[in-house]
Formats: C-alpha cells, sequence, structure tokens
C-alpha cells in the first residue's frame, strides 16, 4: 500500500488542482489518502470528502490548529495503525501543490533499491527554486548549513516535505523515541529527518525544482517563527537526538 500523507490547513483553493493531480498517477501498488486537517476554517474539510469519495481516504484532526509537525504526527500513527504489510510506503507531500509528482515513481523505485527514506531536493544536482523569495532561499541554505554541522547531516536538503518513507523506518523511529514528531512546527521535518538517520536508514535524495507559482495563496511558512524554531531546536536537541 502507498500512504500518502498530506498536512492540510486553510487549502480550499488548492484541493481541486491536488486532487486532480492525485488520481491521475499511475502508480503499480494500491493508494491511500490520509489528509491530516490541521484545524482548517475555510470549507477544506468538506472539500476533501466530495473530492475523494471515491477514492479510498480519511481525513484526521480535531478541529485545532497544532502545527504541521502535529498535524504529520496524527498521519504517522494512523498509518502505523492501520498499516498491515511491510512493503508499505508513506509517502508525504504539501497540499498546496507545489510538491512536483511527475518524479514520484522515479523515487518510488529508487525506494525500492533498497533505500529507506528517498527525498526530494532542490539542492541536488538538477534541483532548484522557480519564484521563491531571495530571504527564504538564504534562511533555507543557512539553517541547513548548521543543521548539518551539528547533527552530522550528510543530506543536502533537509527541509523538504516531500519524501518517501518505507513503513520500517517509522515503525524504528516510533520504538526508539517513542513519539515520531514532537516539534509543532515546520522544524519537523529536521526533527524526523535526523531520528531517522539515527535509527540507521539509508537516505538518497532526488533532485526536484519547487514551482512556488503552483500554489495558490501565501505559504503557511513564517520565515523569521521557523528561524527561531530552528535556533530553538538546535539548543535543546543536541544532546537529546
Amino acid at each position: 500500500m502507498l500512504y500518502f500523507l498530506i498536512p492540510v490547513f486553510n487549502e480550499e483553493g488548492n484541493l481541486l488542482k491536488l486532487h486532480d493531480s492525485l488520481t491521475s498517477l499511475k502508480t503499480e501498488q494500491e493508494r491511500f489518502f490520509v489528509f491530516s486537517d490541521d484545524g482548517s476554517s475555510d470549507n477544506s474539510v468538506k472539500l476533501l470528502h466530495e473530492l475523494f469519495k471515491n477514492e479510498k481516504f480519511a481525513v484526521l484532526g480535531d478541529g485545532s490548529n497544532h502545527g504541521p509537525g502535529m498535524a504529520f504526527n496524527t498521519g504517522f500513527e494512523w498509518i502505523l495503525t492501520h498499516s498491515a504489510n511491510a512493503s508499505d510506503k508513506v509517502i508525504t507531500i504539501e497540499a498546496d501543490n507545489t510538491s512536483d509528482l511527475d518524479i514520484l515513481n522515479k523515487m518510488l523505485k529508487i525506494s525500492d533499491l533498497e533505500f529507506d527514506l528517498v527525498l526530494a531536493s532542490v539542492y541536488a544536482q538538477g534541483g532548484g527554486f522557480d519564484k521563491t523569495s531571495f530571504i527564504r532561499k538564504l534562511v533555507s541554505s543557512v539553517a541547513g548549513i548548521i543543521m548539518r554541522y551539528f547533527f552530522d547531516i550528510k543530506v543536502l536538503t533537509i527541509s523538504s516535505f516531500y519524501r518517501v518513507y518505507k513503513i520500517s523506518v517509522i515503525r524504528n523511529i516510533k520504538e526508539k523515541y517513542n513519539h515520531i514528531i514532537e516539534e509543532k512546527g515546520f522544524i519537523s521535518a529536521v526533527e524526523v529527518l535526523i531520528k531517522a538517520i539515527k535509527v540507521k536508514a539509508s537516505i538518497i535524495e532526488v533532485p526536484m525544482v519547487l514551482y512556488s507559482k503552483k500554489r495558490k495563496g501565501k505559504s503557511k511558512m513564517k520565515v523569521l517563527k521557523t528561524s527561531l524554531d530552528y535556533f530553538k531546536f538546535l539548543l535543546k536537541s543536541k544532546a537529546k537526538l
């Protein structure tokens, strides 16, 4: 089974295109769409039920806004409970259509080559940004350098949500740390990557171009808050992880 784990927060304007992109995918394995709603105040939840009524799907969430980290953690926990096959994979993407699904089958094939975690990478050769602010690119680049140094991370892209996990990696993280993700914000992507490294996951990157123009509305990531979250995470997590 391929579990698509997708956090959602006020994405009403992006969901129709997301539905069309996901349902037109050609994959060898059966698919299940897990939407983890983070307290959307628009019609996102209602629209998800309407659009995906002919698909296998679940919409999770308690109606409150906790942050993307908790949305991902809720989805991972749900998937661990429902996964019945050691060959299952979890594909994490964003709901705003900035994850390039054209490279997904390549990522899945690479995952089959004994890689536990496949990262879509804007920094790998052939990847890049399209229409992304200089400040956001600068923060991403500097934070990446610092985190790679302090946590001995070998990959180039550390904060992208677009990934393919083997279910075994998620189980191993859960067994070692009890919590898959504890961070509430966007830094959660770094947290789970470091935990995957600590459980000896084999990791590889696939180049991807991030097309911000595909998104309707603004990014939910606040640059200043995320920058502070990186700093706080570094202080409290260096010895812990």
